[in-house]
């Protein structure tokens, strides 16, 4: 009852939050940034309740499309809020507190058993470095579409004025490749971790979870050799990051989808 009643909470947060900013943003107003912090933190708080008694259960990690989506943005708010202490993410919770109320309330119409799969934490090795791995390519995504909605604003005179209440092009570009080198990082350890524990990782149930997941890692590696060699910016960046992100978001949530939901249905 207490998770039920803790994710009914930070869903309705998340969602007056997302609306309330957003209205502000519309009237080409600028962002409370202390504010936006101490609802976040609230919303954190709530929330982590309720992915706790979701995805943590008998020492062992409830794993289902669901839980584990609500956990990542769990992770994904908890690092833009600590980020943001130091770096201009604030607006980032634009984005973030209505794709956020989407997954508690996933997490809470899709709560059903015949979808969770356990696992011992004994594997955290692989698990922890995934989930942060997805959390910050996460950042990095959103980060890529605030830095399109601003080049789109440069074209277009209408969305200029919404355009200048975030930071400078330089600033947003510099931060989204931050978030790309620590992803990627992880995201190789996380793939290296995988091998390891898994006997076959090419076996039927994982192949379109692996072939997904070197896919996303190959497109981040040749999107940071870009930036690194040739000094790639702009549309071609933010494409590559939003492409490998897609990737990224096919190997698990597509393999998730799948496995626990498509085929128990048949």
């Amino acid at each position: 009852m207490m998770t039920l009643s803790a994710n009914l909470i930070a869903l309705l947060i998340y969602t007056f939050a997302a609306i309330y900013f957003g209205r502000q943003f519309g009237r080409h107003q600028s962002l409370p940034v202390r504010q936006l912090r101490q609802v976040a933190a609230v919303a954190l708080i709530v929330h982590g309740i309720g992915v706790h008694g979701l995805s943590f259960k008998d020492g062992q990690l409830a794993f289902s499309l669901f839980s584990i989506s609500s956990l990542m943005f769990w992770v994904v708010n908890a690092i833009v809020l600590l980020s943001s202490l130091k770096k201009e993410l604030h607006n980032l919770f634009l984005l973030l507190f209505p794709l956020s109320a989407v997954s508690v309330l996933g997490s809470i119409l899709g709560n059903n058993p015949n979808w969770q799969h356990t696992l011992e934490y004994t594997i955290a090795a692989h698990v922890i470095p995934s989930i942060l791995a997805f959390s910050l390519l996460t950042i990095a995504s959103l980060q890529a579409l605030l830095l399109s909605y601003q080049n789109r604003a440069l074209k277009n005179k209408s969305l200029l004025a919404n355009s200048k209440l975030l930071p400078p092009l330089q600033t947003m570009e510099s931060l989204l490749f931050e978030f790309l080198w620590v992803g990627e990082l992880l995201l190789t350890l996380a793939i290296v971790s995988g091998f390891y524990f898994q006997e076959d990782i090419f076996a039927q149930h994982l192949v379109h979870k692996t072939v997904f997941t070197l896919s996303a890692w190959l497109i981040y590696a040749v999107l940071l050799w870009g930036r690194f060699q040739l000094g790639w910016r702009g549309t071609k960046a933010i494409r590559l990051a939003l492409a490998g992100f897609v990737c990224l978001m096919l190997a698990y949530f597509g393999s998730k989808l799948v496995l626990e939901i498509i085929l128990n249905r048949i």
